[in-house]
């Protein structure tokens, strides 16, 4: 059976996820953004966090933790890479190694960029993936720390996976990213429709993650700096898809 999956909204605009195995029990919380939010989702479901996995450093993705582990005696997993600045780890992973939720086995994906030692994790018989702040909805993270071949390197990663894979990301920034988006790829229109669409979910009050990776490589510019269309808009016709990320991130940043 595959893993039930609940989204929690947490801070202001992010967002922590339950990965539920219903045929042991066990339960993941990836990312713990604030303890309260997580909590009541469990007790609500009646489930017992049992690990906690950790896609990288930054505050509103760990700062939580605490009060978590004072409620559920869940083992801490994260990215070996980035153990010097993760809360204590139960057990530090690295890009290849397996994991597993109750009888689910997942993946350990390094997608560096927005930090180093950012990771992802993806689970295949579930057809999710749990990107954080790598790839995400309409969007990609800002380039933090890492270069922007790395970040490119990164999300061709996880453009790789099945189609059909869920991508669970860190944070409600898709109403945002789509407008940008349409400023960089602005005659697509399953972007036209899907920017029509968050725009009247979030006015609705509900949520526009997770999203599919088949949206993502149809509509997010960030995938798409191999597109011909893309180039030429940007006056980079024929150029390097790296060099063509970089122009996007840069642009967005300016944004």
């Amino acid at each position: 059976m595959t893993l039930q999956i609940e989204t929690v909204p947490c801070l202001s605009d992010n967002y922590a996820y339950l990965a539920h195995d219903p045929d042991t029990g066990e339960t993941a919380v990836i990312d713990v953004p604030e303890a309260a939010p997580i909590l009541k989702a469990l007790a609500d479901k009646g489930w017992t966090a049992t690990q906690v996995l950790l896609t990288h450093h930054h505050a509103d993705h760990v700062q939580g933790l605490d009060d978590i582990l004072a409620k559920h005696d869940a083992r801490v997993v994260g990215a070996a890479a980035d153990a010097h600045r993760l809360p204590p780890l139960d057990t530090a992973v690295k890009e290849g190694e397996t994991i597993r939720i109750g009888n689910e086995s997942g993946e350990v994906i390094d997608v560096s960029g927005h930090t180093v030692g950012h990771i992802a994790f993806h689970f295949p018989g579930s057809k999710v993936a749990f990107t954080a702040d790598s790839l995400m909805a309409l969007g990609c993270g800002r380039v933090f720390e890492g270069t922007m071949p790395q970040m490119w390197e990164s999300l061709q990663k996880l453009a790789a996976l099945p189609p059909d894979t869920t991508i669970c990301s860190g944070h409600e920034y898709t109403a945002a990213n789509a407008r940008f988006a349409l400023t960089i790829d602005p005659d697509n229109p399953k972007l036209i429709s899907r920017s029509e669409a968050v725009e009247t979910a979030r006015a609705n009050g509900q949520p526009t993650v997770p999203s599919t990776l088949a949206e993502e490589l149809a509509t997010n510019p960030f995938l798409r700096a191999g597109d011909a269309r893309i180039q030429d808009h940007l006056g980079l016709t024929g150029a390097n898809p790296a060099e063509v990320f970089a122009e996007i991130r840069t642009r967005k940043d300016n944004f």
